[in-house]
C-alpha cells in the first residue's frame, strides 16, 4: 500500500472515484465509505505515522461553532411535527385558499414555504406534507400527478428558503457568511414559490377537474372557529419573524437564532397545552438520529477531502479545470453538470463536503462571488432532492403515502417541478444580481 504515491495524483484521483463508486454500489453508507477511503489513502500515500492528520481534520470539523445550529433547527422541526403546530397551520389555510380552483395545492405550497422558514429541514417537511396534504388533495379529486408533484416540490423548498441547513453546511465549508447566504436566498426562494403557485393555478384553471375547490360545507366556520384558525396562522408566523428577524436585524447569529427558535416552539407548545414528556422525548430521538447521520457523513467527507488536499488533489483539480481554454461560464456549467450528476446518487451532505472545498477556490479565482455560487449550489440540491434514481423525496413520500401511490407515480410527477427548478437555476446563472441585490 505504501506504493500509492508512485501512481501520481492523476491516477490516484481516478482510483478514489472508482473505489467510492464500487463501495456505494455494494451498499456501504456514505459516512463510513468516505472515512474508509480516507484511512486507506492515508496509509497508502503517507504511511501509518500520518494517521494523526485525519484526527486533526475531524476535530476541526466537529468543533465548528456554526454546526450547533443544525441540531437546533432539526429539533424545531421535530417539535413542530409532534405538537401539531404544522397540522393546525395547514388546516387554517383553508380559510384563504380553499375556495379557488387548485386552492388546496396553493395552500400546500404556502404552508411548505412557512415550514421551511421555521426549520430549514427537508425530509421531515416532505413526510409531514405527505401525511397532511396528499390525502386531502386525493380525496377532493385532484389529479394524482399534480398532487404528488406539489407535495414533493413543496418539501424541497427547505433546501432554499432560510434558515436552510444546506446553506449552513455550504457556509461552513466555503467559509462565507451564513447570514449573507440567507439574505441572497430570499429572492430565488420566492421566485420558486411563485412559479409553483402559478403552475398549479394555470393547470387547474385550464382544466378545473385537476384541482377542484373544497366543498362549501367544509369551509363554513363560526366566527369563533375563524378566530381560532387565525391564531393557528399567527403563531407560526411569529416564530418565523422571531428566528429570521433576529438574524437579519443583527440581534443574533444563526446559531443563537436557532436556539431562540427552539424556545419559541416550546413556548408555542406550552400555550397550546401540548408539551409533555413523550413529545419532548420523541423529538429528541428524531433529532439525535438525524444529526448523527449528518455528523458521520461530515466526518468522513472532511477526512477524505483533507487527505486528498494533502496529496495535492486540490491543486491538481484546480490546474486541470483552469487550464481549459474556455470561457469561465463554461467552467461553471461543467460544475453544474457534475453537481446534478452527483445528486442522482449521493446525499446533499456528502456532495457539499466533497465538492465545495475544491469548487469554491476555483470560483473565487474566476472572479465569481462564493455567496452567489452557494445559491446556485442550493438550487442544484433541490433538483437532486427530486431527481431519480436516488431522489430522496420519492422515498420520504412513499413511506407515508396511500397504498395506491407507487414510486413510479412519484417519479412521473416530479418532472414539471424539476423543469421549474432548472428555469430558476438558469435565471440565477444568467442574472446573478437576482440573488445578490439584497446582500448589497
Amino acid at each position: 500500500m505504501l506504493g500509492l504515491s508512485a501512481l501520481g495524483i492523476g491516477y490516484a484521483t481516478f482510483l478514489i472515484f472508482l473505489l467510492m463508486m464500487f463501495l456505494l454500489l455494494i451498499g456501504m453508507p456514505l459516512g463510513f465509505l468516505t472515512g474508509f477511503v480516507a484511512m486507506l489513502f492515508t496509509f497508502g500515500w503517507f504511511g501509518p505515522n500520518a494517521i494523526g492528520m485525519i484526527g486533526t481534520r475531524v476535530f476541526s470539523f466537529v468543533t465548528e461553532y456554526s454546526l450547533v445550529a443544525i441540531p437546533m433547527f432539526v429539533l424545531m422541526a421535530s417539535l413542530l411535527d409532534k405538537t401539531g403546530v404544522a397540522r393546525d397551520l395547514y388546516n387554517a389555510m383553508r380559510l384563504i385558499a380553499g375556495r379557488i380552483k387548485g386552492g388546496v395545492g396553493v395552500q400546500t405550497i404556502v404552508v411548505a414555504a412557512l415550514l421551511a422558514a421555521m426549520s430549514g429541514i427537508i425530509g421531515g417537511e416532505t413526510v409531514l406534507l405527505g401525511m397532511l396534504a396528499l390525502p386531502q388533495m386525493l380525496r377532493l379529486g385532484y389529479d394524482k400527478k399534480l398532487a404528488i408533484g406539489t407535495v414533493v416540490a413543496g418539501g424541497s423548498l427547505g433546501t432554499m428558503i432560510p434558515p436552510s441547513i444546506v446553506l449552513i453546511m455550504y457556509g461552513m465549508t466555503a467559509n462565507v457568511s451564513i447570514g449573507d447566504l440567507f439574505t441572497a436566498a430570499i429572492v430565488p426562494g420566492l421566485i420558486l414559490v411563485f412559479l409553483y403557485v402559478s403552475y398549479i393555478l394555470i393547470r387547474c384553471y385550464i382544466n378545473p377537474t385537476m384541482g377542484p375547490p373544497a366543498p362549501q360545507e367544509e369551509l363554513s366556520m363560526s366566527r369563533r372557529d375563524k378566530l381560532r384558525s387565525l391564531g393557528h396562522i399567527l403563531m407560526p408566523m411569529t416564530i418565523v419573524l422571531w428566528v429570521l428577524g433576529s438574524i437579519y436585524g443583527g440581534i443574533a447569529s444563526v446559531t443563537e437564532a436557532a436556539c431562540m427558535g427552539v424556545i419559541g416552539v416550546f413556548i408555542s407548545a406550552i400555550v397550546r397545552r401540548e408539551l409533555n414528556y413523550d413529545i419532548v422525548h420523541s423529538a429528541l430521538r428524531v433529532t439525535m438520529r438525524t444529526c448523527g447521520m449528518i455528523i458521520w457523513i461530515g466526518i468522513g467527507a472532511s477526512a477524505l477531502v483533507g487527505i486528498y488536499n494533502l496529496m495535492g488533489g486540490k491543486r491538481f483539480v484546480e490546474t486541470a479545470i483552469l487550464a481549459l481554454d474556455v470561457p469561465s461560464i463554461v467552467i461553471i456549467l461543467l460544475m453544474m453538470v457534475i453537481l446534478l450528476a452527483l445528486g442522482m446518487f449521493l446525499d446533499w451532505i456528502g456532495i457539499v463536503m466533497l465538492t465545495m472545498p475544491i469548487f469554491v477556490p476555483i470560483i473565487k479565482s474566476l472572479g465569481y462571488d462564493p455567496v452567489w455560487f452557494g445559491i446556485v449550489f442550493c438550487i442544484n440540491m433541490q433538483v437532486s432532492f427530486l431527481s431519480p434514481p436516488f431522489g430522496p423525496a420519492a422515498f420520504y413520500l412513499k413511506s407515508v403515502a396511500p397504498p395506491e401511490v407507487s414510486l413510479v407515480d412519484i417519479y412521473k410527477s416530479v418532472w414539471p417541478f424539476i423543469t421549474m427548478q432548472l428555469v430558476v437555476l438558469a435565471l440565477i446563472l444568467t442574472y446573478p444580481e437576482i440573488a445578490m441585490w439584497l446582500t448589497r
